[in-house]
């Protein structure tokens, strides 16, 4: 087994389960502590964004918005501009999804320095139905110029994300779900912006995954090593600015990909990479996404399965992918 030493010990046998979203919330609480500058705005969601812990701390650094997240992208970029760093949290759908017109002209035409919490997103939410689930987020936020995108895997990626957005000057945008997550990362696991992590060697095929795929990736390559099969499994977080060099180092070393995400298949973080590949190292690559398809009602777990998102679908695009190799 070549997983990376630096992730949990328990990844497969009973992991932890924390939701991604607690890592804002834990985070937000960080980053304000070191920097009084740190503003949160919310949308009348501040238990299920987890902003409320940051309102209890710093209430007089918290600003209620109502159900107005165009009228919240518009304050956050006039607080940016007399020297805050607002984080504005919501629902994906509604935060970039409804607001994004404002994101667009007032945060990142304008270079503010934004941090775009998109809560709730992807199939997880369950449920809450096809209206709730941001299938799209990344896609619309990642074609934006000065816009950082973030996909963190699990609770302690997302919080170190948060607190180390606060150092970097300019609109980001971080999506994260609602359902609890297998906990695979430490505080030992290398996080940087703009860099992916390599969280298991290989040497026949490379997965490269984003938010609650990374953990399904990381079963499939286990399973598969019992077939004989090499798995090379990188975690991708960070979707824009995307790592160049360690997409083409696996397309040169492994000579075929498949990409993983709980997002659709166009524009995401299998679009990215194939831009990446195509122009510097043509492989073949496979697509583990969302087909064309909005969401709908039924448990995280159901939805996942229908979806083709669970770690046998990642096994079969492998198994798919190499033949094409």
């Amino acid at each position: 087994m070549d997983t990376d030493p630096y992730l949990a010990d328990n990844i497969f046998s009973e992991p932890e389960q924390i939701p991604q979203r607690n890592g804002y919330g834990d985070g937000v609480i960080e980053a304000g502590k070191k920097n009084k500058n740190v503003v949160v705005l919310c949308c009348d969601l501040v238990q299920s964004t987890r902003s409320l812990g940051f309102k209890k701390a710093f209430p007089e650094r918290f600003f209620e918005m109502g159900i107005a997240e165009q009228n919240m992208a518009g304050i956050a970029a006039g607080m940016a501009f007399c020297g805050k760093i607002p984080y504005i949290a919501s629902y994906a759908v509604f935060n970039p999804g409804r607001n994004w017109d404002q994101i667009r002209v007032s945060i990142c035409f304008s270079m503010a320095n934004v941090k775009v919490m998109g809560a709730h997103a992807g199939v997880t939410v369950g449920p809450n139905g096809g209206t709730h689930q941001a299938l799209e987020d990344i896609a619309i936020t990642r074609c934006l110029p000065n816009m950082t995108v973030i996909v963190p895997c699990d609770y302690l990626e997302a919080k170190k994300a948060t607190i180390a957005m606060a150092d970097l000057n300019g609109p980001v945008y971080m999506r994260f779900g609602r359902e609890k997550l297998p906990a695979i990362t430490t505080e030992r696991t290398p996080f940087q912006i703009g860099r992916a992590e390599t969280f298991r060697q290989g040497n026949d095929v490379t997965v490269i995954a984003c938010g609650s795929l990374v953990y399904e990736s990381l079963i499939a390559a286990e399973e598969l090593s019992s077939d004989g099969v090499d798995v090379r499994v990188i975690n991708c977080h960070t979707v824009k600015p995307i790592d160049k060099d360690s997409i083409v180092r696996a397309a040169r070393e492994t000579g075929a990909i498949v990409t993983a995400e709980e997002h659709q298949a166009h524009g995401g973080l299998g679009s990215s990479v194939s831009e990446v590949v195509s122009g510097n190292h043509p492989v073949p690559i496979e697509y583990v996404a969302i087909m064309d398809r909005f969401g709908e009602s039924g448990t995280p777990d159901e939805l996942m399965a229908k979806y083709g998102l669970k770690s046998p679908n990642i096994i079969d695009a492998v198994k798919k992918v190499l033949k094409r190799k």
